[in-house]
């Protein structure tokens, strides 16, 4: 298994054109062939690794057309507007847990700012929509275009620092961000209210409750977006230079690779995916919040990382999914006569949907410290007989 270290010069001599024997990025002819069949091995559990997402691409894409009622899970009927509400909300944030996913998981980059970005798409797309009076796809490009220049100037700014002076430089513009919302400077942003989505500027098939459905199969693309985006990213030269800077950014700098581009690389990925979930989220719930400037959107987004598992796709994804859907549906059963019903012991808890979220995120970081799809990965692998293969992507 290589070490932090092999995993940092390995890149270093890739970016260089130097290959290390055996590793087969170069050296001496033949020198690689005693991996030849690990190699291969890897190379097909690779290409299966997107049979799996594509079927669970499938079958999410499928469920407006199933009308099944599990009690206790959804309040209604699976494809009922209320459910399907429920689920693209999640599928959003299972999108923008994703994309903070690779500035912290994937880079080591604990940033308190991410929400700005995000709220830079809500609102952008918003006040194009209100304001200026465009369509959707202007709005939209719009949106794209600040959620590239935004990160390269707080980038290039608060990459200049490391570590917890990094988090509180982002933190500093998100608040700047936020104050500015609240303000509501010459009546733009709304202040508290926010900003409603114009609803005849944006396509009929996404407004309206019976419309649900394709909110949903919205929401379900960026997430789709996001996973190929990352997906791509994490197996290029980009992908691998994160990873060294995760393990050993100063060992990585010594050997003349240039950590600050590779930060501000992944600095504006993971913002402008955020950006675009803003703007999906947008049109998931018919307006711009102040709640997505505030600093307990991005630390809610570190624990869905977190929660899920930090540094993996799946993870990424199934800790937003799951934490925003437990956020709304203990909402909903908190008032519920299930719920009234229990001990006063039981019922005051369960009636705090915080209270069991926390709960869960204890349990999760004491017994399975790599997240819910870390502690799976780690079982997978306990029951295999080979050896894992170096430079193989998780997922």
């Amino acid at each position: 298994m290589s070490t932090p270290q092999d995993l940092t010069e390995r890149f270093a001599n890739r970016v260089r054109g130097r290959g290390s024997a055996g590793d087969g990025t170069g050296g001496e002819p033949g020198t690689g062939g005693g991996v030849s069949t690990s190699g291969s091995r890897a190379s097909w559990r690779r290409r299966l690794g997107w049979v799996v997402p594509v079927v669970v691409l499938l079958v999410l894409a499928w469920l407006p057309y199933v009308n099944v009622s599990v009690p206790g899970l959804f309040s209604g009927v699976s494809n009922s507007p209320g459910t399907m509400q429920l689920l693209a909300l999640s599928l959003t944030f299972g999108g923008i847990a994703l994309s903070y996913d690779v500035l912290f998981g994937r880079t080591g980059l604990l940033s308190f700012g991410h929400a700005l970005f995000v709220a830079a798409g809500s609102y952008t797309t918003a006040l194009a929509l209100g304001q200026l009076r465009v369509g959707l796809p202007v709005a939209v490009l719009l949106a794209v275009a600040v959620g590239v220049v935004l990160p390269l100037v707080v980038g290039a700014v608060a990459l200049r620092v490391s570590g917890i002076a990094f988090a509180m430089v982002t933190l500093a513009f998100a608040q700047a961000g936020s104050i500015l919302v609240l303000r509501n400077p010459g009546g733009a942003t709304g202040g508290e209210e926010g900003l409603p989505l114009l609803r005849e500027r944006v396509p009929d098939l996404l407004t309206g409750v019976v419309n649900a459905p394709y909110r949903y199969w919205l929401a379900l693309a960026y997430l789709a977006l996001c996973w190929v985006v990352v997906a791509w990213l994490v197996r290029s030269r980009a992908g691998h230079a994160w990873a060294a800077v995760r393990e050993n950014a100063e060992r990585l700098a010594v050997l003349g690779v240039s950590t600050y581009r590779a930060k501000l690389l992944a600095f504006v990925v993971g913002s402008l995916l955020g950006t675009l979930g803003g703007v999906v989220h947008l049109l998931v719930v018919g307006g711009a919040t102040p709640f997505v400037t505030t600093t307990e959107f991005t630390l809610a987004l570190l624990v869905m990382v977190v929660l899920g598992g930090a540094g993996s796709r799946w993870g990424a994804v199934i800790g937003g999914v799951l934490y925003t859907y437990l956020d709304n549906r203990l909402l909903q059963l908190a008032s519920s006569d299930v719920v009234a019903g229990l001990p006063p012991v039981l019922r005051v808890p369960a009636s705090e949907p915080l209270f069991v979220l926390g709960t869960l995120f204890v349990l999760v970081v004491f017994f399975a410290p790599g997240g819910l799809a870390g502690r799976v990965a780690r079982r997978g692998r306990g029951r295999r007989t080979a050896p894992a293969v170096e430079g193989e992507d998780e997922t």
